[in-house]
């Protein structure tokens, strides 16, 4: 199992988007694209079709309605499609697609229990659990949802398990303790003066 920080990149226009990329990508392989319809959660990102360089590795975060409709149309894009079991209307078919393409894996956002996405588990490549209500940088870390990481890694101690929101040297801390070993961080990497310096904060963080 691999441990990886990946920055989190919401923009609302290609510029932006380039923006952002261009700030991390000389120091990450990978980057977790919040794609965002303003209907399953309050804001929009990425609700356009988006340009993403070919030497890069992304992850595609679906906060979405309809997820189901953005794979068929979009998942060429990305090398990692994370779906929330939440809006999910046809699991299963979706796990079928996907399988032989693409890495796939199911997100549970605070509210959800492990349960929904149990019977899956042996299908998928990884669960993202939510540590904060999705929609927004700098949204309030929420200690109790680190139970479920607990519980999963007890479940599947060979899964990756991806953690998302309020991710700073601190709660990285407590996330790794309770059993992830992929950090997700939007706000304190891509909001700081300095993002390098932000991402070896959270790998001194992990050392420690």
């Amino acid at each position: 199992m691999e441990t990886k920080i990946i920055p989190s990149v919401i923009a609302k226009s290609q510029k932006e988007l380039v923006e952002k990329i261009e700030k991390v990508m000389d120091f990450v392989d990978y980057i977790h694209l919040d794609i965002m319809d303003g209907a399953f959660v309050p804001n929009e990102s990425l609700k356009f079709d988006f340009r993403i360089p070919e030497e890069l590795n992304f992850e595609a975060h679906l906060m979405l309605q309809n997820p189901d409709k953005w794979v068929e149309q979009n998942w060429q894009k990305v090398e990692r499609i994370l779906i929330p079991i939440e809006s999910c209307k046809h699991p299963k078919e979706l796990i079928e697609f996907l399988k032989d393409k693409k890495e796939v894996g199911f997100v549970l956002n605070p509210e959800t229990e492990l349960e929904s996405i149990k019977k899956h588990l042996d299908q998928i490549n990884q669960v993202l659990i939510m540590t904060v209500k999705p929609g927004f940088y700098g949204s309030e870390f929420l200690p109790e949802t680190l139970e479920k990481v607990r519980d999963l890694r007890k479940l599947r101690p060979s899964l990756d398990i991806e953690v998302d929101g309020g991710i700073n040297p601190e709660t990285i801390k407590k996330a790794k303790g309770a059993g992830a070993n992929l950090f997700v961080s939007g706000s304190y990497i891509m909001k700081s003066e300095n993002a390098k310096d932000a991402f070896n904060n959270l790998w001194q963080a992990l050392k420690n």
